[in-house]
């Protein structure tokens, strides 16, 4: 009892990133279960912008990623500001660094808008802390296709492999040169936390063994 005293004191910020259908937000909801933490949650279903930018990217890009860059700062400084452990869905430094520059480079946003996002973020990121822990989950396309398609989310069904291999090969580059905290990776091509209990198990003890290097 102690020692979870010690986390709810010490560890306020823990994260997941990964890519579209990595099991972020199934992940999210087993460690609020387990941990009694509180759980913030990606607004992709609230985004006014999200069915828009699936039908037509180069028009809705910036709209969308502007109203993910807001939604997560507001979320990281009620999260820097409260007194409860939270464990977010996506981070801020993903929009950043993967989704919006994919998107520049894909043609789909304008240099002129990727750079006013840009000096935006940085504006945001000075104010605020990087996650205490990040968990990075790890999958390749045919995990992420099959995820994207049991969960069924209309407005996903026009998403093409070059796109989610672009953001796949973006994760890995921003994960392999992770500085910022500590990182925890979890391979989800191996490991099905949502359906077996024994590999959810695997997963509590990483988190739990990395958690305890904080103290």
């Amino acid at each position: 009892m102690a020692v979870e005293n010690q986390q709810e004191v010490k560890v306020k910020y823990v994260a997941i990133a990964g890519n579209i259908g990595a099991g972020k937000t199934t992940l999210c909801r087993q460690l609020v279960k387990h941990f009694g933490w509180v759980a913030q949650y990606e607004s992709a279903d609230e985004n006014p912008y999200l069915s828009d930018f699936y039908e037509d990217m180069k028009r809705w890009s910036f709209n969308l990623q502007i109203f993910f860059l807001n939604s997560r700062y507001q979320q990281i400084l009620n999260i820097l500001g409260g007194n409860n452990t939270v464990v977010q869905d996506r981070t801020i430094y993903e929009d950043a660094y993967i989704f919006a520059p994919n998107l520049h480079d894909m043609g789909l946003m304008s240099t002129r808008d990727f750079q006013n996002y840009f000096q935006l973020f940085k504006t945001m990121s000075s104010q605020i802390q990087p996650p205490d822990l990040l968990i990075y989950l790890r999958a390749s396309i045919p995990t992420l296709v099959a995820h994207i398609h049991a969960r069924g989310r209309e407005y996903e069904g026009n998403m093409s492999l070059d796109y989610l291999k672009r953001l796949n090969e973006r994760y890995e580059t921003w994960i392999n040169n992770y500085t910022d905290g500590k990182l925890l990776i979890i391979n989800s091509d191996e490991i099905d936390f949502e359906t077996h209990p024994e590999d959810l198990g695997k997963v509590l003890n990483m988190v739990q063994a990395e958690l305890h290097g904080l103290f």
